[in-house]
């Protein structure tokens, strides 16, 4: 009898004991991480999991919907079924078209009318069921607090019914969890045009005097597509130029899945002039196109230096300052990105240090900057991570998806007398949208000082 009576509660439960579960397998992974790199299999591998899930749970919820608004039956089937229908449709065009939304050099009005909605409805579904999911979780361990105070303190108490709490509840649930969803169209038409440019005063104890004062410009992360359009780029050029540095560098990242582009972005950039030139590094999704050679001599022919395992001698009043460029390079094991693998971080990069002066790095990849700190380059400037580009960092360090890959997400750090600064970027990867992640150009101004 006790065993039937134990059978009936775990059917009767079982969805409330597979999703805690799971919640609890959860918490364990992110207070126990893997340090082999299992981890972040297990984490990104159970993304198309969530995400299958989420896509039921809001269906789910659009038919509740549908069945409190629409009284005929035949009229909600009708609907469901044509709702459906378009779902499916555009789901399986977004999954076997191959897309051109971060193809191309231009907006176009199937990217526009088609692809970018639906890429906002997957990101905006799967942060919203994760939302409904952590909300669901708090209120079934406040129910088990709230059952066993009642049990073990006021027994006698008869417990009462709140609707218009419930209802309450429930209303700020749906609120919390279409929050995604409105700040994705945020992203979409704001966030990622809200340029800032950040100016940012370095101070090097090795710098010459002849350099006192001396002004770099950086961009990154350029990702031209059809949402980060030549005329575009062609604008923030033109802004970066604005800022009269005498020396320019560019950190890798100028295409995104398309090699056919790489030709117009360079043309794009073509206007950035410095008295002390244009430099660059390559990033990942250069080797991703296998377009690290050919972009690397459409530059040149342009004017603008990149720079693959290689230097160059920064020349004034008499000083050097040693500027070093890399390509895009991952350690093996990890997956911030495929790319060049290397057992340890900047192989080789020795013979190219000056050890009398300023060495500046300029590495795609932040993940290079400890190596960098222990060889004791002054300087690396990096991007990448695109400041996290969908982040609640405002919110708390932690709530940025880029701290996966780095724990250099943004901004300036600092290890004993070597600094790196992580450029924001331009451009988006993925999804269309910038959420608490301006694009950014970055003007650095080189001091002596400890």
């Amino acid at each position: 009898m006790r065993m039937a009576k134990t059978i009936t509660a775990l059917k009767t439960h079982k969805r409330v004991i597979v999703w805690s579960l799971i919640f609890a397998y959860a918490v364990f992974l992110l207070v126990h991480p893997d340090e082999s790199g299992r981890f972040y299999t297990l984490f990104f591998g159970a993304i198309p999991v969530v995400l299958i899930a989420s896509q039921v749970f809001w269906i789910r919820r659009v038919g509740k919907l549908g069945k409190r608004l629409i009284s005929s039956k035949r009229w909600r089937w009708g609907f469901g079924a044509a709702g459906l229908t378009i779902y499916f449709s555009l789901l399986a065009y977004y999954l076997f078209s191959g897309g051109e939304m971060f193809k191309g050099t231009g907006l176009t009005l199937r990217s526009a009318l088609l692809e970018a909605p639906f890429e906002l409805w997957l990101l905006g579904s799967f942060l919203g069921f994760l939302v409904a999911l952590l909300l669901w979780a708090a209120d079934r361990v406040a129910r088990v607090v709230s059952w066993s105070f009642k049990k073990l303190i006021i027994c006698r108490r008869p417990e009462l019914p709140f609707p218009s709490r419930r209802r309450f509840l429930e209303q700020t649930a749906i609120a919390l969890s279409a929050a995604p969803f409105v700040a994705g169209t945020y992203g979409l038409f704001y966030g990622r045009l809200n340029l800032e440019t950040t100016h940012k005063q370095i101070k090097l104890r090795r710098l010459p005097k002849a350099f006192n004062g001396f002004r770099i410009v950086q961009l990154s992360d350029l990702h031209i597509s059809a949402f980060m359009s030549a005329v575009e780029i062609r604008k923030y050029a033109a802004i970066a130029q604005q800022q009269k540095a005498d020396l320019v560098v560019l950190t890798g990242d100028y295409i995104t899945w398309d090699e056919t582009a790489q030709g117009v972005v360079v043309e794009a950039l073509s206007g950035l002039k410095a008295p002390f030139g244009v430099f660059g590094c390559l990033g990942n999704h250069e080797i991703y196109t296998e377009t690290e050679d050919s972009i690397t001599r459409l530059f040149a022919a342009g004017g603008t230096r990149i720079l693959r395992g290689d230097r160059a001698a920064i020349n004034a009043g008499g000083s050097v300052l040693n500027l070093i460029g890399v390509d895009y390079e991952s350690r093996r094991g990890r997956v911030e990105a495929p790319g060049h693998s290397v057992r340890e971080y900047l192989p080789g990069i020795e013979q190219l240090l000056l050890p009398d002066t300023v060495n500046i790095l300029l590495s795609h990849n932040p993940n290079t900057f400890d190596r960098a700190a222990e060889l004791g380059i002054d300087l690396s400037l990096g991007g990448h991570t695109h400041g996290g580009q969908l982040t609640l960092e405002f919110i708390h360090p932690s709530l940025s998806p880029s701290r996966l890959i780095t724990p250099y997400v943004r901004g300036l750090f600092q290890k004993g007398e070597s600094q790196l600064y992580v450029n924001r970027g331009i451009g988006t990867v993925d999804y269309p949208s910038r959420f608490g992640s301006r694009p950014e150009i970055t003007l650095f101004e080189l001091v002596r000082g400890l």
